[in-house]
C-alpha cells in the first residue's frame, strides 16, 4: 500500500510502500484488548498491603478467662473484631502481571498499526528532527498546522533535541520503535512514523 510522506512542515516528501501484512491486515479488536489488558496489568505496582492478625502490634495474652464472665469467648486482642486488630483476607504485595504469547503480542501491534492506517490516522514523516530552531513554541506551531490533536511519533532512534522539544507538548509523545506498543498507539489520535521507523518496524515484526 502506498502512502504519501510529509515533513513536519507539512510539505510533500515523496511516497512510501508499506507492507500490507503489517499495515493492511484486518484489525482484531479482541486481540488488541488482550494486549492492552496485559500491558496495564504489568504496569500495576501491586504494593498494596495491610497487616494481618500475626503482624499487628499488641499482646498475645488471652483477654479474660474462657468461661464465667458472661462475655463472648476471646483468644486475642489482635483479632479482627477488635479495634486495631488484624485485617482478614486483606491485600498483600503481589505481581499482577501474567504471560502473554509473543504471537498474540505481535498480532496486537499489527492490528493497532492496521487500524490507524484504515482510519487514515497513520502519517509517515520524512524524519523527526527539531532542526535549527529547536524550540517548543516552534514545534507547537507545526503540530497545530498539521491538525494533530494527540499524536504519537515513532522513530527508529529518537533524536535528542526532538525529544526534548516535544517533551513539553502535552498532546505529543515520541517513542523509539522498540517501545512502540498497542496501548500508546490506540491512546493517541494520530500515529506518525518516520521512514526509519517504518524500516525498524518491518525488522521488528518480520
Amino acid at each position: 500500500m502506498q502512502l504519501p510522506v510529509i515533513s513536519l512542515d507539512n510539505a510533500a516528501a515523496g511516497e512510501i510502500d508499506l507492507p500490507a501484512e503489517l499495515f493492511g491486515s484486518a484489525p482484531r479488536a479482541d486481540i488488541m484488548a488482550r494486549v492492552v489488558h496485559w500491558q496495564l496489568a504489568k504496569r500495576r505496582a501491586g504494593t498494596h498491603k495491610v497487616k494481618g492478625m500475626g503482624e499487628v502490634s499488641g499482646t498475645t495474652k488471652k483477654p479474660y478467662r474462657q468461661k464465667g464472665t458472661g462475655n463472648a469467648r476471646q483468644g486475642s486482642l489482635r483479632a479482627p473484631q477488635f479495634r486495631k486488630g488484624g485485617i482478614v483476607h486483606g491485600p498483600v504485595v503481589r505481581d499482577h502481571g501474567y504471560s502473554l504469547n509473543k504471537k498474540v503480542r505481535r498480532l496486537g501491534l499489527i492490528s493497532a498499526l492496521s487500524q490507524k492506517a484504515a482510519e487514515g490516522k497513520l502519517i509517515v514523516l520524512d524524519m523527526a528532527s527539531a532542526g535549527s530552531d529547536a524550540k517548543t513554541s516552534a514545534m507547537a506551531a507545526k503540530v497545530k498546522a498539521l491538525g494533530w490533536k494527540t499524536a504519537l511519533v515513532v522513530d527508529a532512534l529518537v533524536d535528542e533535541n526532538f525529544g526534548r522539544v516535544v517533551s513539553n507538548l502535552p498532546n505529543v509523545h515520541v517513542l523509539p520503535t522498540i517501545g512502540a506498543n498497542v496501548y500508546d498507539i490506540l491512546n493517541h489520535d494520530v500515529l506518525a512514523v518516520t521512514r526509519a521507523g517504518v524500516e525498524a518496524l518491518k525488522e521488528r515484526l518480520s
